[in-house]
């Protein structure tokens, strides 16, 4: 479509258009820089230690506690 004026489109052809511009951006802001890449063995072990650790001590609460503690609710 190199050189056509919008205003020469049809209505079917400038929603096609639009529709490939709107996927394109959206491939482009989604894309994950970092696809592909291995994590580290040392970063792995101490994800896992710092996972596991959380696991064993973490206990959970609700939303609507912490709000309350920290005087928010």
């Amino acid at each position: 479509m190199e050189g056509v004026k919008v205003a020469d489109l049809r209505i079917d052809e400038f929603r096609e258009l639009v529709r490939e511009i709107v996927v394109q951006a959206l491939s482009e802001a989604l894309i994950d820089p970092d696809q592909g890449l291995e994590l580290r063995e040392d970063f792995v072990k101490e994800l896992q230690r710092s996972l596991a650790t959380l696991r064993a001590r973490a206990r959970l609460l609700p939303a609507r506690e912490v709000a309350e503690r920290l005087g928010l609710a």
